[in-house]
């Protein structure tokens, strides 16, 4: 796993070459300085399971069960921050702005360093935006393979990164929920994506026992809390 530290130096090799997806070419180690840098000039650091134990077990004896909304505020804080960076590096890169370009192909350019950084790799269902909401599902999600199935959702930090970025994007506040974890014996997480009100329900059937797809259903259906 990877997690990105600093502002990124300018790399003109990124303005003549999109399809930058090995190791060798993703990252940029410099042994002098004692820093690796990726394609895009941010500061990597390499990270390794006992990390993330130690992390969650550490907020966890700080906070108790607070440690999830402090995770998730870090994951907000995260995507908010990296919005502002990818708007800067994609219209570098692709010499057109994010309002200029497919949304579908946006989207994919965001999420793919995540992907080279050892976040997973995902896919995003938006068949329901019109309706205010998006399933996003992670297959091997750096935290909950790392934690195993202790019965109860972890990614957190996710949730937050997915709120941050996607409210920077559209402009508007949306929250995020994981309702399906690797970590409670699934086989991939899913998170809702959408405004207070979804998040709230999903919120409530979760705790009442209902399932991923208990949940899909019922918002499909237009279900809310009343």
């Amino acid at each position: 796993m990877v997690a990105a530290t600093e502002k990124p130096t300018n790399n003109l090799e990124s303005l003549r070459r999109h399809n930058h997806y090995s190791l060798e070419d993703f990252f940029k180690p410099d042994p002098e300085q004692g820093l690796i840098r990726d394609w895009n000039g941010l500061r990597n650091i390499f990270t390794s399971e006992d990390f993330i134990i130690g992390l969650q077990e550490g907020l966890e004896e700080e906070v108790g069960e607070a440690s999830a909304a402090v995770m998730y505020t870090i994951g907000c804080e995260w995507g908010r921050q990296d919005a502002e960076f990818f708007e800067q590096w994609f219209e570098k890169e692709f010499n057109r702005g994010i309002r200029q370009t497919n949304l579908s192909f946006l989207l994919e350019t965001w999420w793919w360093p995540f992907t080279s950084q050892g976040w997973g790799r995902w896919n995003i269902d938006m068949s329901d935006r019109r309706q205010g909401f998006m399933f996003i599902s992670i297959y091997d999600s750096a935290v909950a393979r790392t934690l195993g199935d202790v019965g109860k959702p972890v990614c957190h930090i996710y949730a937050g990164l997915f709120s941050g970025f996607f409210s920077s994007l559209v402009k508007k506040q949306l929250e995020c929920i994981e309702i399906q974890c690797y970590s409670m014996g699934e086989n991939f997480c899913k998170f809702l994506l959408g405004g207070h009100d979804r998040i709230d329900a999903a919120s409530f059937w979760m705790n009442e026992g209902a399932t991923s797809r208990d949940i899909e259903s019922r918002l499909r259906n237009g279900e809310l809390l009343k």
